[in-house]
């Protein structure tokens, strides 16, 4: 099975890229290269026979239509998007332009490869379409995200992925196009861009500088580790009902605060210094907008299709901060071009 993946050279595609390797797809990564992506997160794959890499811009059409003419893929997984909320805040426009124009696109694209002469033989193509669960706003002390849950976004970038997300419903909808759609809870692990919350927190305990915690501290997340992620993506391709909405998540709650301690302790143990990280610890003035909490229900994926996160949030976080301090010098080239 062949799957074209958007988006393959950043964290959660390259992850999902490795993993589709090792199982026998053959991947063609369709990537823009923006400053969050990393070639050199699918290093252990490049020179594989399954894997080709394109450098293009989903919201370039033209390129689109050579691209799957081409390759004929079996399915399209939809990753290519900007992520980060506080450059949502900061920018709003990039997050328009590669969010919803450029889902846009490759959903016209999709259409005409599938009408076509070069369209799939088979009837189980599959558009799936890798979102979040911000799309869904905000919850209080209880409570938790199903995929019926109205969307009420909050940010910029959480507005972007919802819109996505209603064109993937909409294009399913009207036009017949069989899609998929994911939504996904925080995403951590190896590779992930230096920008993001959890790498910030290693990077500034290394270099003994204050780590920065919104407002309190006491929003919470639900936590996936991004193998899990990648093993539910590749899960609801192959076993998802068209039309339908899964919700992915880790069953791991967790504050901002009681995460950031966790990982000073976990860098406590690994480098056996005598003056505690959590020292570091500083609370900056909180996001605009922020969300106080996020928790996903993911009934429907472990009833339906059997799939349950495998990592617990302990041992994800010792694996992350392991692979931090063993890759500096991959990692820290990054930090330069945020």
């Amino acid at each position: 099975m062949k799957l074209l993946v958007t988006g393959g050279a950043g964290f959660i595609g390259s992850a999902l890229i490795r993993e589709a390797i090792r199982r026998g797809f053959t991947v063609v990564n369709v990537d823009s290269l923006s400053y969050a992506a990393n070639p050199e997160n699918l290093a252990s794959v490049e020179a594989h026979p399954a894997y080709r890499f394109y450098k293009t811009d989903i919201r370039d059409r033209p390129a689109l239509d050579a691209i799957l003419a081409t390759e004929r893929p079996d399915a399209i997984m939809h990753l290519a998007a900007e992520s980060h909320v506080d450059r949502s805040i900061d920018g709003p426009g990039p997050f328009i332009e590669t969010n919803i124009v450029g889902t846009y696109q490759l959903l016209e694209a999709t259409r005409s490869y599938l009408a076509g002469p070069c369209g799939p033989q088979s009837e189980s193509f599959r558009f799936h379409h890798i979102s979040t669960d911000e799309v869904y706003g905000t919850l209080g002390e209880d409570g938790a995200f199903t995929e019926d849950t109205p969307y009420r976004p909050n940010s910029p970038y959480s507005a972007s992925k919802a819109s996505s997300d209603l064109l993937v419903r909409a294009w399913h909808r009207t036009f017949g196009l069989p899609c998929l759609i994911t939504n996904c809870s925080n995403n951590y692990g190896p590779y992930q861009f230096p920008e993001k919350l959890i790498p910030v927190v290693i990077n500034s305990a290394l270099e003994g500088r204050p780590i920065p915690v919104y407002g309190d501290g006491k929003n919470v997340r639900d936590w996936l580790y991004v193998d899990d992620h990648a093993d539910a993506l590749l899960t609801v391709l192959q076993k998802g009902r068209i039309g339908e909405t899964y919700n992915i998540g880790g069953h791991a709650e967790a504050s901002n605060i009681e995460l950031v301690e966790s990982i000073c302790a976990i860098l406590d143990e690994e480098r056996g210094q005598n003056r505690p990280h959590s020292r570091l610890i500083q609370f900056v003035a909180d996001r605009p907008g922020h969300d106080f909490r996020y928790s996903i229900d993911p009934t429907k994926i472990e009833t339906e299709l059997g799939w349950r996160p495998s990592t617990p949030l302990s041992e994800g976080l010792r694996q992350t901060v392991r692979w931090y301090l063993d890759n500096e010098s991959l990692w820290r080239k990054l930090t330069v071009r945020k």
